[in-house]
């Protein structure tokens, strides 16, 4: 804990010290390897209205597209003996450039680096490559071969639509199809601006290296980015569901609501605990997976959150860097087979409905409180993502991470807990996104409320058999009006 607070302090004292006026955060170290991350406060939620990815394309130029001397190509043959390379990350309020190398290549390696962001080429046939590699990640990638990943998304999307978070961070086809070089040159110098700039250094690198970079990103424009406007996303006045029909074996559900809590607020750390409990990521001891998966064998994995988590389907850990204003409340349901996707989604909203009426119970909460605490220490098991989560930290204006949440889990009470899971998911209205095939036939089977009862291969304990007669008369509340389906191929066009 000590150790954590000393470096708080030096990210505190660094940033406010800064001689360039440049926002910096410094976690020196004994080891040979240092970790930069370079975060301009901006991403998708900027891109303008006809422009839906120039976030993410930009940051691809810069990334992926050489420096005015140097091609892509020069630069990956110059890396290739450092083992390094610069990786990029657009969300909707953060771009992220990060490498990690040795301290003997950092010389070499900064030189680059440094020309990449703050001279890029800007050539033609980089565009049209980078722009391509758009196209295809969301046409094949994301919307042709994965569906899980593909329903989140739409689950966003739809949470905010017409808000400045209501599209997905690559952009849509269209828009980028419409791009140019330019239009993104424009975006680079009027968002990637000293005032949007946060520059962070991990590891053992030399006493000097973050005054240089202070001087040399000094060199970006110092004006203020224009302002974003981000109003508060709508409620559901009732459940709604949007269907993607795809020719797909399974059905891959998400969904959720928008939710007021973020890291900073003061149920924070109970909502985290409650989303543990109910469905830790990839974990096997939370209440959907045992309900779902263990008990019942429906699927592969059933999980909550309260932050945004994408490509949760490849790690185990969220990545750092992904801080937003705003966040939702999520279900996250593994693909079902389509003879049990009514009754699936009946019982994650049954198990929902069940934790904001009768709360977590005492040996659950502490258990979990526990779980919560240890857990957090891995996030920032490498000095990459302790660096990534002071920088997030700074953007929520808390303490270090690890040492935040130790203090607020420390003074939890169960009650504390069940108090803010009713203040802030009771009454919540859930938007469901489906990926499926026949959405027909499903959509109409959830709207009759018709039983779905469950069939098993073997015995089953009466209490089991007895709840599932619940669940499969469990009403959804869906009316015709709020459900809609959509062709995948229009998805993201």
């Amino acid at each position: 804990m000590k150790l954590r607070l000393l470096f708080a302090a030096i990210v505190m004292i660094t940033t406010l010290h800064a001689a360039s006026g440049i926002s910096t955060i410094a976690l020196p170290g004994a080891s040979p390897l240092v970790t930069i991350r370079v975060v301009f406060l901006t991403g998708s939620a900027s891109d303008p209205a006809d422009k839906l990815g120039a976030a993410s394309l930009t940051a691809a130029m810069v990334a992926r597209g050489g420096t005015r001397t140097m091609t892509y190509q020069q630069i990956l043959d110059a890396m290739f003996p450092m083992a390094v390379s610069v990786g990029a990350q657009v969300d909707k309020q953060m771009v992220v450039f990060s490498a990690t190398t040795h301290v003997d290549n950092l010389e070499a390696f900064y030189k680059i680096f440094r020309d990449m962001l703050l001279d890029p080429g800007w050539r033609q046939n980089d565009f049209e490559r980078l722009r391509d590699d758009a196209v295809n990640y969301l046409r094949v990638s994301l919307r042709g071969n994965n569906d899980e990943e593909l329903g989140k998304e739409v689950l966003y999307n739809e949470i905010y639509a017409g808000h400045p978070y209501g599209h997905n961070n690559a952009g849509t086809v269209a828009a980028l199809k419409s791009m140019t070089v330019e239009d993104l040159k424009r975006f680079y110098f009027t968002r990637f601006t000293q005032k949007n700039l946060v520059l962070g250094v991990a590891g053992g690198y030399p006493r000097n290296f973050l005054v240089r970079m202070q001087a040399d990103f000094a060199k970006l424009p110092n004006t203020a980015p224009p302002a974003l406007e981000l109003p508060a996303p709508e409620r559901n006045e009732a459940p709604r569901m949007v269907m993607v029909e795809k020719d797909t074996r399974a059905v891959a559900y998400s969904l959720g609501f928008p939710i007021d809590v973020k890291r900073g607020h003061p149920d924070y750390p109970a909502l985290l605990v409650a989303q543990s409990y109910l469905g830790q990521h990839r974990m096997s001891g939370g209440r959907l997976y045992e309900r779902m998966r263990q008990v019942r064998g429906l699927n592969y994995g059933d999980y909550a959150y309260i932050e945004y988590f994408p490509r949760g389907m490849f790690q185990f850990e969220p990545d750092p860097n992904l801080a937003r204003s705003q966040q939702i409340f999520q279900i996250w349901i593994r693909p079902v087979d389509p003879a049990t996707a009514h009754f699936a989604l009946r019982l994650a909203l049954y198990e929902f409905d069940k934790l904001v009426r009768e709360g977590m119970d005492q040996e659950s909460f502490e258990r979990t409180r526990n779980f919560v605490m240890k857990y957090a220490k891995l996030l920032t098991k490498t000095k990459s993502a302790e660096l990534g989560y002071a920088i997030d930290s700074r953007f929520y204006r808390i303490p270090e991470y690890v040492s935040y949440l130790e203090a607020g889990l420390q003074k939890l009470t169960r009650e504390d807990v069940n108090r803010a899971i009713r203040k802030h998911l009771g009454g919540g209205n859930f938007t469901i996104a489906a990926v499926a095939k026949n959405c027909a036939s499903l959509k109409d089977r959830i709207l009759q409320e018709a039983p779905s009862p469950m069939t098993y291969n073997s015995p089953k304990p009466t209490e089991l058999l007895e709840e599932d007669k619940a669940v499969s008369a469990w009403k959804i509340g869906l009316k015709p009006e709020n459900v809609r389906i959509i062709d995948v191929e229009k998805v993201f066009e």
